[in-house]
C-alpha cells in the first residue's frame, strides 16, 4: 500500500479553500454536480473520496444521499463540520489510497481534479483499487479531472498559462518525462499578490481507464462535463463513470 501523502491542505490552506475556489460554489457548476451524484447513487450511501470542506457532500446529503467522506487533512475537516449541515456528513481522517470504512457504497467520487493530489502511478492505482473495495456489486465511482494542457505547450517549454485576470494567474508547470507537474497560483490580496503552489500528477483519459480494469470496474459514460455533455478532442476536463460487476 502507499505511504500517506504528504498534506498540502493545512490550516491556512483549508481557512481560505473556500474562498479560493468560489467559483466551483456557483449554483450552475455546484448544480449539475449534485444532480448527477445524486441520480448515479440511486439511494444507496455514497463515499467521497478526499471531501474537503464539504463542498459537494452537504448538498447531496441534503438532497437524502447518505454520504461518507474520507479526507486526509483535519484542517479540512473542521471546515467541513462549521458549516450548516456538515454534521450530516460521516468523516473517516486518513489516505483516500488506503483508509477503509464499513459498509458498501452504490457511488463512490472524486472531483475537481483531486485524481492528480496522489503524485504517483501506484498512488494512483490504490485509490481505484480502495474505491472498488468499498463499492457494492453494481456500483459506480466518479472522477472529475481535467484533461493536461499538453497541446499549448510550445516544444521545449514548461508552462502553460490556465487562468489570467486582475485578481489571479494560474500557471501549470509540467514535466513531460515524468507526468509530473506544479500549479501555480497567484492570487490578489490587497496590494499584493499572494503565490501558492500545489504538486500533482497528469493523468491521461486512457490511463485512468487501465486503472479501472486493474481494480476490476469497467468505463460506462464519459462526459465533458457534470451536464452529460459529451467528451471531445477540445475538452479541457472529463467526468467519467466506472462499473462494477453487478
Amino acid at each position: 500500500m502507499g505511504r500517506v501523502r504528504e498534506n498540502h491542505f493545512d490550516t491556512d490552506v483549508a481557512e481560505r479553500y473556500d474562498e479560493d475556489s468560489a467559483e466551483m460554489f456557483a449554483p450552475e457548476v455546484l448544480g449539475p454536480t449534485v444532480d448527477l451524484l445524486a441520480e448515479l447513487a440511486d439511494g444507496r450511501p455514497a463515499l467521497e473520496l478526499a471531501v474537503g470542506t464539504g463542498r459537494v457532500a452537504i448538498p447531496l446529503s441534503q438532497r437524502g444521499v447518505h454520504v461518507h467522506g474520507i479526507e486526509l487533512s483535519e484542517a479540512m475537516v473542521e471546515q467541513l463540520r462549521s458549516k450548516p449541515g456538515g454534521a450530516g456528513v460521516d468523516v473517516t481522517v486518513g489516505d483516500m489510497t488506503e483508509t477503509t470504512v464499513e459498509g458498501r457504497f452504490g457511488l463512490a467520487y472524486l472531483v475537481f481534479n483531486t485524481i492528480g493530489n496522489v503524485a504517483s502511478q501506484d498512488g494512483q492505482v490504490e485509490v481505484f483499487e480502495n474505491a472498488a473495495a468499498h463499492l457494492a456489486p453494481g456500483g459506480r465511482f466518479v472522477v472529475e479531472v481535467g484533461v493536461p494542457s499538453l497541446r499549448r505547450l510550445p516544444p521545449g517549454d514548461r508552462f502553460v498559462v490556465f487562468d489570467r485576470s486582475e485578481d489571479h494567474v494560474g500557471v501549470d508547470e509540467y514535466d513531460v518525462a515524468t507526468q509530473f507537474a506544479w500549479s501555480h497560483h497567484y492570487t490578489r490580496e490587497g496590494e499584493v499578490f499572494r503565490r501558492s503552489t500545489l504538486p500533482y500528477r497528469y493523468v491521461w483519459p486512457s490511463e485512468l481507464d487501465l486503472m479501472a480494469r486493474i481494480a476490476g470496474l469497467r468505463l460506462e459514460h464519459r462526459w465533458a462535463d457534470w451536464d452529460r455533455s459529451p467528451f471531445t478532442a477540445e475538452s479541457p476536463k472529463h467526468v467519467s463513470v466506472w462499473s462494477k460487476e453487478a
